[in-house]
């Protein structure tokens, strides 16, 4: 019972698992450091827990007597005494940051490190993160892009399983989205023909030609109209990056009903001249 007794005076309920505390470095030795963080016993840093990056001198990362903060690693020992980190209060704060950028749809710069059949892994800020190669801009000679710095958004960013998905594609998107704009006549390929539309990829930004607003005219079928791989031309109607969406029109650029199924050729060639009559009408 004794020991029982002198095991709880020891043992200091403030400090938990997984807590970040405030302390003071008050010594420092080979194998690491020794922090005062206000409890019965001081606790203990080891060396390799200092900083995300190596460390020769720990005196350049944990300077005596100034206060810091850290994260506590592992609960008291038989001594009281708490293991501290700051290498993972910082892998902690940098997961925080990528899901606020990812919550803000940023984009970030990373290095390629390595390689396998599903993708690259790359290095983002000392935490290792995959693009799968169906959002990579290169997907056939994945060895050329080891060592390159590529930009990137974010699919997902998961702390807890340590999951971090980027996708190169996903920020060329968000990067010619910026460039778009209502009123604007761009120029694309045709992907992909439904009953209801026409989908054409603008650099990388997904776009749809309603079939209402491919004429003034009533159309049976599109693929009497279209075929996948041509380019078209037309004016963007709505835009919202939000949801990734882009409406297009080529019945604006009509001079009477029917002119696109008539003679589709010349309403592309003189796009920009309808365009700016179009534009002209609506002011």
């Amino acid at each position: 019972m004794d020991d029982f007794a002198k095991a709880l005076e020891t043992h200091d309920y403030q400090f938990q698992k997984g807590q970040i505390v405030q302390g003071k470095v008050f010594q420092i030795d080979h194998d690491g450091a020794y922090v005062d963080i206000g409890g019965k016993s001081s606790a203990f840093l080891p060396r390799d827990e200092a900083a995300l990056r190596a460390v020769t001198d720990l005196s350049e990362v944990l300077p005596l007597n100034e206060k810091l903060e850290f994260l506590i690693i592992r609960e008291q020992d038989a001594e009281g005494q708490v293991t501290l980190s700051r290498r993972q209060l910082e892998i902690q704060h940098i997961w925080e940051k990528l899901a606020t950028m990812q919550e803000n749809s940023q984009t970030v710069q990373v290095k390629v490190i390595g390689v396998n059949k599903g993708g690259v892994t790359v290095n983002i800020n000392s935490l290792r993160g995959f693009i799968p190669r169906s959002h990579l801009a290169e997907r056939d000679n994945l060895e050329a892009l080891v060592g390159q710095s590529l930009t990137a958004g974010f699919l997902e960013v998961d702390r807890s399983n340590k999951k971090l998905i980027l996708s190169q594609r996903l920020a060329a998107r968000s990067s010619n989205f910026n460039l778009l704009e209502a009123g604007q006549l761009v120029e694309g390929k045709v992907t992909g023909i439904k009953p209801f539309g026409v989908f054409v990829d603008l650099d990388g930004v997904s776009a749809l030609l309603h079939i209402k607003q491919v004429s003034q005219k009533f159309i049976e079928s599109l693929d009497k109209v279209f075929q996948v791989g041509q380019s078209i031309k037309g004016i963007i109607i709505d835009l919202d990056e939000g949801k990734g969406r882009v409406a297009l029109s080529t019945r604006v650029l009509e001079n009477y009903p029917g002119e696109v199924l008539e003679n589709f050729a010349e309403v592309m060639t003189s796009a920009e001249a309808r365009a700016n009559r179009a534009s002209a009408k609506s002011e």
